[in-house]
């Protein structure tokens, strides 16, 4: 058996494709949720081998639920905007059904997944590089959901495969690379100074020098971040200095 959990936050759109799958003898539905905390939920209870999922979703989007979750199941995404199309393809999503789609376009998904599933082939994350650049970044702080504009992100910071987020509230930890929020985070506010340190320009200062050619940020919450050579010049255009 085959196990499916569908969430969108259109019921129709849900119901379209709960139909579309009583076809398939071998797949159970086992759950349709409207939003992506319950999403969250429903993949960690049933533990799905494939979700059909939406992007655009109250509360939380498709891609930010997909982040929060530590083991991930087979994607096909289903949504009424085209704009994430392109970048879909270099992803590791299954497909991207653009609604309204046909029952044709659908089964050629799901043969997709199904040729995949015969074959084992690795069916993996899905890809960083389908997220929409970065007006809030979403956390899993205990157990809780935290959502965080990133205009209230102080720094961050390198460590190992994760990423320090420093903010007003508290460090908090992210399944992120330091290259994802460099590349997603609005390069006129987020300068990286450093291999491994961005800073949030809004909260410096002063800058001020430390050793040989080098310098240190001070920041309105007391914290020194270290920047590089190849950091201060782009410090230095964001500043206009």
């Amino acid at each position: 058996m085959i196990k499916v959990v569908i969430i969108d936050d259109e019921p129709l759109a849900a119901e379209i494709v709960e139909d579309f799958l009583e076809s398939y003898p071998e797949i159970k539905v086992l759950q349709i949720c409207h939003d992506g905390f319950d999403g969250l939920k429903a993949i960690k209870n049933h533990e799905p081998d494939l979700i059909f999922l939406d992007v655009q979703m109250p509360k939380i989007s498709g891609f930010e639920m997909l982040e929060l979750l530590e083991v991930q199941p087979a994607v096909i995404f289903t949504t009424a905007f085209d704009e994430y199309a392109m970048r879909a393809f270099d992803a590791h999503a299954v497909d991207y059904l653009l609604k309204p789609f046909s029952k044709v376009r659908f089964e050629q998904a799901l043969e997709k997944f199904m040729k995949m599933r015969d074959s084992n082939t690795p069916l993996g994350r899905v890809s960083e590089d389908l997220a929409t650049p970065v007006e809030r970044i979403v956390l899993k702080d205990r157990g809780e959901i935290k959502i965080v504009p990133y205009s209230n992100v102080r720094y961050f910071e390198a460590n190992d495969d994760y990423v320090n987020i420093y903010t007003a509230d508290g460090k908090f930890l992210k399944n992120k690379t330091m290259k994802f929020f460099e590349k997603h985070l609005p390069p006129t506010q987020f300068v990286r100074v450093h291999r491994s340190y961005i800073v949030n320009v809004t909260e410096i200062t002063k800058i001020e020098p430390y050793e040989k050619d080098g310098y240190v940020l001070l920041l309105k919450s007391g914290a020194k971040v270290p920047v590089s050579k190849t950091g201060y010049p782009k410090l230095k255009m964001v500043l206009g200095l």
